[in-house]
């Protein structure tokens, strides 16, 4: 029997407190800062330039809007489940209150490709830009510390990145109010950065670069045309998951009923607005040919203005921003694992909270170590491929759910209610399964690997132990907790 976890055991949940629970430290302008901290960074400052060379051309920008239309449907669904059920968990906790615990299991084993693998894929970016800003002082790392064996001949690991992911992972085991108050700072910086691109760069657009605006296909899906703006989204519509990292601090926001759908929708519009116009200044400044294998674009195409003044100050800001998507996906990730290990699916190793930090340490440590292998050893395309079918994935997911509970519980009390249910769901899945087409092959067949291992461990341990399987089901009506002011 597919078992449902009751809304009502869930609302219990996110109301306790104490030791062994998370703390409520966050505000809503903490939860957009969060947002904004996970959405700006390697989708903007790499695989922008990856998108244009490879797939779009100066139609990055229609990739951008076309990933952001899908992310808009997706965060609308988000936003209301996120205001009614805020545990954390994100996409994985709402799949068991509509579609049962398998499903859930499936949507959190996914959240695996899209938290820990997202940052992985931002961590060899971060790489990038350090190596970079060391060859600007006049240093330079060799080449096996710095490139994976599976990159490059010669390569051997991508030890920036590993770097970055442990001292990062080490934070958050600190605590949640100390990574925010970091992120907020790296955002101000980041955001900043992006501005002055946008402003400075914005004079030296040349307009022949941007011609033709959508190059014309070459006879192969996914090369330019209408095909490479499709081909092109899907490669950069990880870099949006910023909103769904919010859902997964649902249980340490102060007011989740009001913060959580400030925090998911307000991040998507400020984050689109400023990815268009990056994109459109970066494919101006330079032609789009130039990013071909260029891990640093954004840097690459600022040289052409002259300011040469900035040119450090660019690579250090991008820096910042990367780290702030680290941190948040991180972060994330250690949420939906803590949830599920709560729920008995997996060992309670990952639920173990620290008595001083009230982190989930354990949980904390063993993504340090896994997601420092994919950063240190996995080209970044290869990685970022994952990511974005597992996103999408999870995004579809959560608009099926939001039509699903609508169905079956209708007089829920929904602080945010997603509009024009169900035209808003169904577009958000259109959008989502299209984008999911124009991956190639290989993303299918990982997936596939992927959620084949993830099942073989939910029959052989997470059903065996299931809390909820083993407790006959049987839940006690509760009020809805009041927020913390």
């Amino acid at each position: 029997m597919n078992l449902k976890k009751p809304i009502d055991v869930l609302i219990a949940e996110s109301a306790e407190s104490g030791e062994g629970t998370l703390k409520r430290t966050l505000s809503s302008t903490s939860l957009v800062a969060l947002g904004i901290g996970a959405i700006i960074g390697a989708g903007l400052f790499s695989l922008t330039g990856i998108a244009a060379a490879d797939h779009a051309g100066p139609a990055v920008t229609l990739s951008f809007v076309l990933a952001a239309v899908g992310c808009a449907f997706a965060g609308l669904c988000y936003a209301e489940f996120a205001s009614m059920i805020p545990v954390a968990g994100s996409a994985y906790t709402y799949s068991y209150a509509t579609m049962g615990e398998f499903m859930a299991w499936v949507i959190g084993w996914d959240l695996v490709l899209e938290y820990a693998l997202g940052a992985a894929t931002v961590g060899v970016s971060w790489s990038g830009y350090f190596n970079k800003l060391l060859h600007e002082f006049g240093l330079e790392m060799p080449l096996y510390l710095t490139k994976s064996f599976a990159e490059v001949d010669g390569g051997g690991i991508n030890l920036p990145a590993v770097v970055i992911v442990s001292l990062l992972s080490l934070m958050l085991i600190r605590g949640t109010k100390e990574s925010a108050s970091l992120n907020n700072i790296l955002v101000i910086v980041k955001v900043a950065v992006v501005i002055i691109f946008i402003a400075l760069g914005w004079k030296f657009i040349n307009p022949a670069n941007h011609t033709p605006y959508i190059p014309e296909n070459t006879g192969v899906k996914g090369e330019f045309g209408i095909s490479g703006i499709a081909a092109g989204a899907a490669l950069v519509f990880f870099a949006f998951i910023g909103f769904d990292a919010v859902s997964t601090a649902a249980q340490e926001a102060k007011n989740p009923q009001k913060g959580m759908p400030i925090g998911i929708l307000g991040s998507l519009v400020v984050c689109t607005i400023l990815y268009v116009l990056f994109a459109h200044v970066m494919t101006g400044l330079v032609p789009y040919t130039v990013f071909k294998g260029d891990a640093s674009p954004a840097a690459t195409a600022f040289k052409v203005t002259g300011y040469s003044w900035l040119q450090m100050g660019l690579i250090i800001a991008i820096l910042a921003g990367y780290t702030s998507v680290i941190l948040v996906m991180l972060m994330g990730q250690s949420r939906v694992f803590y949830t599920m290990s709560k729920d008995g699916l997996l060992p309670k190793f990952f639920s173990t909270i620290h008595s001083k930090f009230r982190t989930p340490f354990k949980t904390n440590i063993f993504f340090m170590l896994f997601v420092s292998i994919f950063a240190g050893f996995v080209p970044v395309t290869d990685l970022g491929h994952m990511v974005s079918i597992g996103t999408l994935f999870a995004f579809s997911l959560v608009c099926i759910g939001v039509m699903l509970l609508r169905k079956t519980d209708p007089d829920r009390p929904r602080p945010f209610k997603t509009p024009l249910v169900p035209f808003v769901p169904i577009m958000g899945i259109i959008v989502c399964v299209y984008l999911m087409s124009s991956l190639p092959l290989e993303a299918w067949i990982r997936l596939a690997i992927w959620m084949g291992l993830g099942i073989a461990i939910y029959f052989l341990y997470g059903k065996k132990n299931s809390v909820l399987r083993n407790s006959g089901n049987t839940v006690k009506p509760v009020d809805p907790p009041k927020p913390e002011l």
